[in-house]
């Protein structure tokens, strides 16, 4: 009398060979999702720097107040999002914006704001050792973690 059926061994065959492809998708997977966060990261670095650059280039051009800050750069991320008067208008009602939002640090915690996600640099630190002070020359990430690159995400 012949059953119809798996035998015990085909599903542990079965079994086994699911367990290998799942072992082998899951690395895979985390690789994807810290690749897609380095590219925000990257991008959202790029986007606050060159806000900073023109906030320095209205500021020489004298279309920003030089007396907000004696660097030329903001006193604070948010200055980028909130504008600043505009020199330039005549009938001084126009405000420049560098920035519509401030990107987050993807790697920060959800529980920070926008703004206290990033480490700030002044004008007057150096860069390998950045430490806040009267303006916001540069930002940098405050992750722990270095890069598929081997470079720490706080020297991007």
């Amino acid at each position: 009398m012949r059953r119809n059926g798996f035998t015990l061994i085909e599903l542990v065959v079965s079994v086994a060979i699911v367990a290998l492809l799942a072992s082998i998708v899951i690395p895979v997977e985390e690789l994807l999702v810290k690749r897609t966060k380095e590219q925000e990261l990257r991008q959202s670095l790029r986007e606050i720097r060159s806000a900073l650059d023109a906030y320095k280039q209205a500021v020489d051009d004298k279309r920003v107040d030089p007396t907000l800050s004696r660097s030329g750069y903001p006193t604070a991320l948010a200055v980028l999002v909130d504008g600043v008067q505009d020199r330039g208008n005549v009938d001084k009602q126009g405000k420049l914006h560098f920035l519509r939002r401030l990107p987050r640090d993807p790697f920060a915690e959800n529980t920070l704001s926008a703004e206290e996600s990033w480490g700030k640099r002044s004008y007057a630190s150096s860069a390998d050792d950045p430490r806040e002070g009267e303006d916001v020359f540069d930002v940098y990430s405050k992750a722990a973690g270095t890069g598929l690159n081997g470079i720490p995400y706080r020297k991007w």
